[in-house]
């Protein structure tokens, strides 16, 4: 089975006093299965490691290792994420009040009828409400 991950159950992978047996479950699904992600999941993660150098969380090399790391998993890049953020992304945003970004592992979860793996109590909502399957309570 594969799935759609977002950026914060990626995050709750790397910090590990956000990880338990749950998240470990995923990545494993991940490692074994694939996940798809829209591409701004990138930007994302590496917005939220550049952070953490910032306010002196961790170090560069921590960063840069985390994401040689993350590069390795087979992780998809969703090619029509683009094409959905001015239609159905924005539908999906207004109507369950999402950030577009939010809205963006939403709409890739339904187009492609796969579980999506999340942390986001908002978008978990907005998940239940259009009947996508979650991952990770």
């Amino acid at each position: 089975m594969s799935l759609v991950l977002d950026s914060s159950v990626t995050i709750a992978w790397i910090y590990l006093e956000q990880t338990n047996a749950n998240i470990d479950h995923v990545l494993h699904l991940v490692s074994s299965k694939g996940a798809w992600v829209p591409s701004l999941w990138w930007l994302e993660v590496a917005n939220i490691l550049e952070m953490g150098v910032r306010r002196g969380r961790h170090a560069p090399a921590f960063r840069d290792a985390t994401l040689a790391d993350l590069a390795l998993l087979p992780i998809n890049i969703d090619p029509e994420t683009d094409a959905q953020a001015w239609g159905a992304n924005v539908h999906l945003a207004e109507r369950h009040r999402l950030t577009l970004y939010d809205a963006a592992y939403l709409e890739l979860a339904k187009r492609r009828g796969l579980p999506l793996a999340t942390l986001d109590t908002e978008l978990r909502t907005a998940a239940k409400g259009e009947k996508v399957v979650l991952l990770v309570p």
